[in-house]
């Protein structure tokens, strides 16, 4: 068991002062994938971030769905936005992949609903859980990344005609997400 954490640990190179310092402080490390999710949907269903809801979509811990609503104060307020959520078999230790169901008009989702957050990809750590990922995901919404788009056409609008992409970002609200 802590040969399989210690090699996971090296390949996201994660270097402590020792194993016996990094189990003593990280504790999530001993729980096994089912667990660590498992301990997830117990908070997220006890305290669940600002706009979100998720869970399992059915028997299978790793396949949930997550509803966010759009932040007031954004061109997606009203909107009601569904997510997938698929946790690979080797989590905490890889990212969960998450995709947008509903369309939305935003720079770092692109028209099959990926997401181009960072902590997705390059700076996932296992000290993430999905509760702060999907704040992150909220907070992209009322503060879109214009500088490390997915859609690039959508991101020199945000920065050139702020009003235009606002407007079709709640037009698109309205229509795909009410």
């Amino acid at each position: 068991m802590y040969g399989y954490i210690w090699a996971q640990l090296s390949n996201a190179r994660f270097f402590g002062p020792c194993f016996a310092c990094i189990h003593l402080e990280l504790p999530f490390l001993r729980l096994s994938p089912v667990a660590r999710i498992q301990k997830e949907l117990a908070e997220i269903c006890l305290d669940p971030p600002s706009n979100c809801i998720a869970s399992p979509k059915s028997d299978s811990l790793y396949e949930w769905s997550s509803t966010i609503t759009g932040p007031a104060d954004s061109p997606y307020d009203g909107g009601v936005f569904f997510l997938d959520i698929n946790f690979p078999e080797d989590y905490p230790f890889k990212p969960p992949k998450i995709v947008f169901r509903t369309r939305i008009y935003h720079c770092n989702v692109n028209s099959q609903g990926q997401i181009c957050l960072d902590i997705l990809k390059d700076n996932w750590s296992p000290a993430l859980t999905i509760s702060k990922v999907l704040l992150s995901i909220c907070s992209l919404l009322t503060d879109a990344n214009p500088h490390d788009p997915l859609v690039a056409s959508i991101a020199n609008q945000y920065l050139t005609d702020r009003a235009e992409h606002d407007r079709v970002a709640k037009d698109w609200t309205k229509r795909y997400a009410s």
